[in-house]
């Protein structure tokens, strides 16, 4: 084979390449690309929370923003030239070959602040009973989303540590949250919706009666009697209230998002310098809790170097706070927070504008 036809078929092989190149550059980025910025999402979202909570505890505005939209282009340029020519004054014919190639990878990230009235109201406005129970019959523990939840059960109040004010919980309340923690674990509780007379959805409690163990229902009576609900029932209303209308009710006052982030804040061990400095308020809710024979919530931790093995850490008034990575129970707690967060309307429109552009 002479040379021009050498340089024929390396040149029709370097052009059948980069059309191979240009047909997959697209589909070949997809697991990369949605993997990776599923990843960065996550830890960029999980950063922006504990950022927040630890602002709140030192009563600073919290900001929030949300990622609307991502899109990521690519463009794969290429351009060979060759040539193939006889000179008079040579004996050989001449040839020439030249290629250049442009990649550029072009993400474009576009955020939006979560503010307004929407997003204010519906951080300020309860989280609804319905909803609550919802979560204990999907099988979150009761007593950590009674405890997270609720201001009051019938009267009984929890712990509030975020306000001003800290105001100890009534010990019938973690007795109340223990038992119906019992009873989860056996089944023998349930919830449903039904209608009532004027065509509205009400929220029923239901203790099961078959095949109940005794211990089941020794604590079942408990939750009765701690309620003050009628001994002989077995179904009981659930509402949004402080006290309820009579023994076949179930009045629950309820928290906000906004109302969770404060509590879920004072669990945060803040640099004692700082409280001295009356920059934020005591550590408590750790010893509050042990005091009360209960498991804290949450737990995050403080210092002035960077933790070497955490889940999730930020830099605030240079210090570092952050969730130790073997902490289990704070963990599955902090992701509690982000799935109820996650819950509430962020005011960001319904649909993202579908955008169709060229991969390559």
């Amino acid at each position: 084979m002479n040379k021009a036809a050498k340089l024929g078929v390396i040149f029709t092989a370097l052009v059948s390449l980069c059309v191979a190149g240009c047909a997959n550059i697209g589909t070949s980025n997809v697991i990369r690309d949605r993997f990776g910025y599923a990843d960065a999402l996550s830890d960029s979202w999980k950063r922006l929370m504990l950022l927040n909570l630890v602002k709140m505890r030192y009563a600073d505005a919290p900001v929030f923003l949300d990622v609307v939209s991502i899109v990521n282009q690519y463009a794969l340029e290429t351009e060979l030239q060759g040539g193939l020519g006889w000179n008079t004054f040579l004996p050989e014919p001449s040839q020439s070959f030249g290629a250049k190639g442009r990649y550029a990878n072009r993400p474009t990230i576009t955020y939006q602040p979560l503010m307004g009235e929407k997003f204010t109201r519906s951080l300020m406005t309860p989280i609804r009973t319905g909803a609550l129970l919802s979560l204990v019959q999907a099988g979150w523990r009761a007593d950590v989303v009674f405890r997270i939840g609720t201001q009051s059960i019938n009267g009984i109040y929890n712990r509030a540590g975020g306000k001003l004010q800290t105001q100890p919980a009534d010990p019938n309340f973690y007795r109340l949250t223990t038992s119906l923690l019992k009873i989860q674990q056996s089944l023998a509780v349930g919830m449903r919706i039904q209608e009532t007379p004027d065509n509205k959805q009400a929220s029923v409690m239901f203790f099961r009666s078959k095949d109940v163990d005794p211990d089941t229902e020794a604590e079942i009576s408990s939750v009765r009697k701690l309620l003050g609900l009628d001994p002989e029932q077995r179904e009981f209303k659930v509402v949004y209230g402080s006290l309820p209308a009579d023994d076949q009710e179930i009045a629950i006052l309820s928290r906000s998002m906004l109302e969770i982030l404060l509590e879920l804040g004072a669990y945060i061990d803040v640099p004692e310098p700082h409280v001295a400095q009356q920059r934020t308020t005591p550590n408590a809710a750790q010893d509050a809790d042990v005091a009360a024979g209960v498991e804290p919530l949450l737990r995050v931790q403080s210092d002035e170097e960077k933790p070497a093995d955490a889940y999730v850490a930020v830099d605030y008034r240079g210090h570092w706070f952050w969730i130790d990575d073997r902490d289990l129970k704070s963990k599955r707690m902090f992701s509690f927070l982000m799935f109820l967060f996650s819950l509430a309307e962020t005011g960001t429109p319904e649909k993202a504008p579908v955008l169709t552009l060229p991969a390559g």
